[in-house]
């Protein structure tokens, strides 16, 4: 049977490039409240999106226009300030509002096992034109409070994928997590080499640590990445068995230090998925914060968004 291996491994502050960040966010601030108002008038509209983890936006009357601008502009300044803080290079770029019909996901050309169209897609990126980038963390090992207050000043979107054997010290800081927004997935309960382990195995792996999940935060998740990107057929069915939908693995990777590519071309898509583990100083000479801005730094230099995952699939 084949298996699929993969492996698993100073400029000053700028808000803008071109004009002020008076006269930019000014711009925004415009924008966003010109479409308010057209989202009002519109037959069926009720409301506008939010960044990441802000509840939606009610699009207002003519006369609160005034009152709602205030609003965006005082959500904007707090970005701005949240990137300073942070010691970002540029303001993140806030992500577009989730597509209203959901890209078709399948499994990625070479990535395929037998019967494949019956089970779940294990694929590295997403397809859209939209220039949004999606960030995963893998394993919960390292719990660091001032990434969830980075992450959440910042409102970066993230995915995990939860190890039982690395987070099972610490629920609390999972479900931290879970309450600002973030969906907790499956990386198996003690992160083995799936293909070397029989179908029962496998699934026991895969459904024990659905079962974890299901306790300590309340849902079973329908996204699983196989540890070091590793699986074969059984894999996949044992994760079909245990309610997953979806195997995302990445294109690329972030260390504190450097990128890792999948590609020959050594550079970004749209929808690609970035991996990175949750990691300290011990492991990588760096903070989960360090790693996060690197990320940032990166992906809003080269005109990406963040994105969520989920809200693609």
């Amino acid at each position: 049977m084949r298996v699929v291996v993969q492996n698993d491994k100073s400029r000053p502050f700028q808000v803008f490039r071109a004009r002020s960040p008076h006269a930019r966010a000014r711009g925004l601030v415009a924008v966003l409240a010109a479409a308010a108002l057209a989202s009002a008038c519109a037959p069926g509209a009720s409301e506008v999106r939010g960044s990441h983890g802000q509840q939606p936006l009610q699009a207002p009357p003519a006369r609160a226009l005034d009152s709602y601008a205030s609003e965006l502009r005082a959500a904007h300044a707090a970005r701005v300030a949240a990137a300073r803080r942070w010691g970002l290079e540029e303001v993140p770029l806030p992500a577009p509002p989730a597509p209203a019909t959901k890209p078709e996901i399948t499994a990625r050309e070479g990535f395929e096992v037998d019967g494949q169209e019956d089970l779940p897609p294990v694929f590295t990126t997403v397809p859209t034109q939209e220039k949004v980038v999606f960030l995963t963390i893998d394993d919960g090992a390292e719990k660091d409070p001032a990434f969830l207050r980075m992450t959440s000043e910042l409102r970066i979107p993230y995915t995990v994928f939860l190890t039982d054997e690395e987070i099972k010290d610490d629920y609390g800081y999972f479900r931290a997590m879970q309450a600002r927004g973030i969906t907790l997935n499956n990386h198996t309960l003690s992160h083995p080499y799936l293909p070397g382990l029989s179908y029962k195995e496998q699934k026991r792996e895969i459904c024990g640590m659905q079962d974890v999940i299901e306790e300590q935060y309340g849902k079973r998740p329908t996204l699983f990445r196989p540890p070091f990107g590793n699986y074969n057929r059984d894999t996949l069915r044992a994760a079909k068995a245990c309610g997953i939908e979806y195997a995302p693995i990445w294109s690329e990777e972030v260390f504190v230090d450097h990128w890792e590519y999948r590609e020959w071309d050594q550079e970004l898509h749209p929808g690609d998925i970035v991996l990175t583990h949750f990691r300290g100083r011990g492991d990588w000479g760096g903070t989960m914060t360090d790693m996060v801005r690197r990320f940032l730094d990166k992906v809003t230099a080269e005109g990406y968004a963040v994105a969520r995952l989920e809200d693609y699939l």
